[in-house]
């Protein structure tokens, strides 16, 4: 299974990462006990979901929040912990068998979904359209795990804390991910990470979202330009 998605910052300078406030050391700090404050306070669980819970309580308790490594792997370790600990098993256990196709087994499908491991192939045609390219929200989704989040209601604050997300920098790459493509042949650029909570101005309007990685953006809020398709998943277990 091929996983493709960069890690490496933009480098262009128009709405690039690097342009959008250069994160320091105090500021973190200062971020961190925020979210912090929030969540003894208990406005940023997801009371619907135990494993949501867990994950946003998981990250807030964690004494390394940015561990480095794939941000695929470090956002799928994260469900992982927050489910083994709520469920006692692991997820796997838990998906449906209707998740098979003729190529694939339900963990198989799950996996090439997450990993929107893109192909040019019968095996990737036979995964249903509405989840292919969403990575883990559209892994999380086709499960019966969550509920779909587009990019309207992201940015209208319909997500819920611990929802998992995937995104593009580039929607014609999404489209071609989502159609089958060649991965040798294209280099999209995408990023898998958790929200945490909203950033809002004075206004009440929301202009950002706090996320969890597994560093190469966490420092500072992501906000609407850095990506041109957004898509999550609010969890529901």
């Amino acid at each position: 299974m091929v996983s493709y998605q960069n890690v490496t910052p933009l480098s262009n300078t128009n709405g690039s990462l690097t342009q959008i406030l250069t994160g320091t050391k105090e500021n973190k700090m200062i971020s961190e006990a925020i979210l912090t404050e929030e969540f003894i306070n208990s406005n940023i669980l997801d009371k619907k979901s135990p494993v949501a819970g867990k994950i946003v309580e998981n990250y807030l308790n964690s004494e390394n929040k940015e561990p480095n490594g794939h941000c695929l792997s470090v956002s799928k370790g994260r469900f992982e912990q927050a489910y083994m600990e709520v469920y006692g098993h692991s997820f796997y256990q838990d998906l449906p068998d209707s998740m098979a196709s003729k190529f694939y087994t339900p963990k198989q499908v799950f996996n090439i979904l997450y990993a929107s491991a893109s192909e040019i192939s019968e095996g990737w045609w036979s995964l249903p359209e509405k989840y292919r390219g969403k990575g883990n929200a559209g892994a999380i989704a086709y499960a019966g795990m969550g509920t779909l989040v587009d990019s309207s209601g992201i940015w209208n604050g319909q997500l819920r804390p611990g929802a998992l997300m995937q995104v593009w920098c580039h929607k014609e790459d999404y489209v071609k991910v989502v159609q089958g493509v060649n991965v040798k042949k294209l280099d999209p650029y995408g990023h898998s990470f958790i929200f945490i909570s909203y950033v809002f101005n004075k206004k009440n309007e929301i202009t950002g979202l706090n996320i969890a990685d597994q560093g190469f953006q966490s420092y500072r809020p992501v906000v609407p330009r850095d990506y041109d398709v957004w898509w999550a998943v609010n969890l529901s277990i």
